[in-house]
């Protein structure tokens, strides 16, 4: 069969922090090329809906997969699946991704018939034996592991059996030189684990995989590692070196190789210092940026955020990451019971620190426990604004007014960068980047006032709603522990889940909160 694999288009952030590789969607798009399907794959981030359009009607693809990993991405998705099935009426459609994983039926819901199947769960596993049953018997789709369609759905998603067997289809992305996060311009994207054993509850990366957390072997990250040119590599792991043992290996394997790359990661403060020789070494091998979630600078808001790490442990891990002498960026999730004076603090914290921050709202997003929790009390469901940039929940300030003040502390924020890339060391890499055509990072922060902006914002949410994020009954949730299964997507599968020592498991126990799975 004729696949075209598509990637969906970029969100307000992604049009000026970062654009990424679709690493997941390269991942299913080689599983298809493997089993002698015909596959091509077209990334609206950085293509156009002409495009799309343009080879729906030249190509003609039997099989038209959409990745869902965003919830912002709902309606656009939903519309092409339509014009396409309008063109090409006996063509399959099918979505995928952790987003649509978790609001499969609303998804066929909205498309009308368009839609033929929503694929829960790791693609990679599924996507052949689904190419299989649309390719023959359509009745065995009901058979294939998360497979979601109008008749009802199949059995439980299945995990990859081995992460190590699929490398992403690198090649089949026509522009790679547009991907970048910052200054890290041109960037590609890599996996060194999957999944997370913690249960943040703003967080859906743990319900998704079951708190399961797998490996990547070092010979595996080695051989994708030299498969790219990009001298810029970021880390997608939810939470780097985990386990320290892994990181090293890969570290050491990297030194071996003589492999020259600059990588950025994301982990948390608490790993950070549990693991504090695995990050020293790593900045010898070329680590240059760490993104570190402290979310909260109170112990409220850290509770409320389900992280049990005490906030002068947060404060004691960025200490030691500005040692390492490598970027730093901050993540705070600004809650929308903030009120005037709520922002002026965190204004006055982001301004005595020399670290980057980065400001998110608080979104309740389906998959995570804020959502079992907050979901009655949502002032909009229309997906686009559900990007954690917009305010969903009702804000303890007019809305005009919580926004004036998040942009007017994200604008102090972006101020100081400013200053900051001012800097000789920066200002230098922002030259070597012009000279070899390298104009990403400085064609976004260009964008950054026509993207944030109050008018914008409010615009946002006068917009028509043509689709809109459903509520379950309240029979399906009033009562129900957060921790049933009903919550996760791959079936939770305890501690032989984790790949991790018994002394991790320990670690990892003591710093979450809620029972042990």
């Amino acid at each position: 069969m004729k696949i075209l694999f598509v990637h969906p288009g970029p969100l307000l952030y992604t049009n000026v922090f970062l654009r990424l590789e679709p690493l997941g969607l390269e991942l299913v798009a080689e599983a298809a090329r493997r089993a002698k399907h015909a596959v091509r794959l077209l990334d609206l981030q950085v293509e156009s809906h002409a495009d799309y359009h343009r080879m729906i009607a030249e190509w003609q693809p039997d099989f038209i997969a959409f990745s869902c990993n965003y919830l912002a991405n709902v309606p656009e998705i939903v519309d092409l699946a339509k014009a396409a099935k309008r063109r090409l009426p006996r063509s399959f459609i099918c979505v995928g991704g952790h987003s649509a994983s978790f609001t499969a039926q609303a998804i066929l819901e909205h498309g009308e018939g368009a839609i033929d199947c929503v694929l829960k769960g790791e693609g990679e596993a599924s996507i052949v034996k689904l190419l299989e049953a649309v390719a023959g018997d359509r009745g065995a789709i009901a058979k294939v592991p998360g497979a979601v369609t109008s008749d009802g759905e199949g059995p439980r998603p299945a995990f990859v059996e081995h992460l190590d067997d699929i490398r992403p289809a690198r090649d089949l992305v026509r522009k790679r030189h547009k991907y970048f996060i910052g200054v890290l311009d041109p960037c590609a994207s890599i996996e060194f684990s999957r999944g997370c054993p913690w249960d943040c509850s703003f967080c859906s990366a743990w319900t998704f995989y079951g708190r399961s957390y797998r490996l990547l072997s070092p010979e595996r990250v080695i051989e994708d590692l030299a498969s790219f040119r990009e001298r810029g590599a970021f880390i997608v792991d939810d939470v780097a070196f985990i386990q320290q043992r892994h990181g090293f290996a890969i570290g050491e394997a990297i030194a071996r190789k003589g492999i020259r790359k600059e990588f950025y990661l994301e982990t948390r403060g608490d790993v950070l210092l549990r693991n504090k020789e695995v990050f020293q070494f790593w900045k010898k091998i070329g680590l240059t940026y760490m993104f570190l979630g402290i979310e909260a600078l109170d112990e409220d808001g850290l509770r409320k955020f389900r992280k049990r790490i005490p906030l002068g442990r947060n404060f004691e891990a960025l200490e030691f990451a500005r040692s390492l002498g490598i970027g730093v960026a901050i993540n705070i999730i600004a809650d929308p019971d903030w009120d005037e004076d709520r922002f002026r603090v965190v204004r006055e914290w982001c301004m005595n620190v020399p670290e980057v921050v980065n400001i998110s709202i608080n979104t309740p997003y389906p998959g995570t426990e804020t959502w079992i929790t907050e979901q009655r009390r949502l002032q909009t469901r229309d997906y686009r604004l559900f990007d954690i940039q917009h305010a969903v929940l009702p804000t303890k300030l007019p809305l005009a007014a919580f926004y004036r003040e998040l942009l007017r502390t994200q604008r102090v924020l972006y101020s100081k960068h400013m200053a900051w890339w001012t800097a000789p060391l920066v200002a230098g890499v922002l030259a070597r980047n012009l000279i070899r055509g390298r104009t990403n990072f400085i064609r976004s922060i260009m964008n950054y006032s026509k993207v944030y902006n109050v008018e914008k914002m409010l615009a946002d949410h006068a917009q028509p709603v043509h689709y809109e994020l459903p509520l379950p009954p309240r029979s399906a949730t009033d009562g129900r522990d957060a921790k049933s299964s009903q919550l996760y997507i791959h079936a939770p599968r305890g501690r032989a889940g984790r790949s991790i020592d018994d002394s991790t498991e320990r670690f990892v126990e003591t710093t979450r909160m809620g029972a042990s799975t």
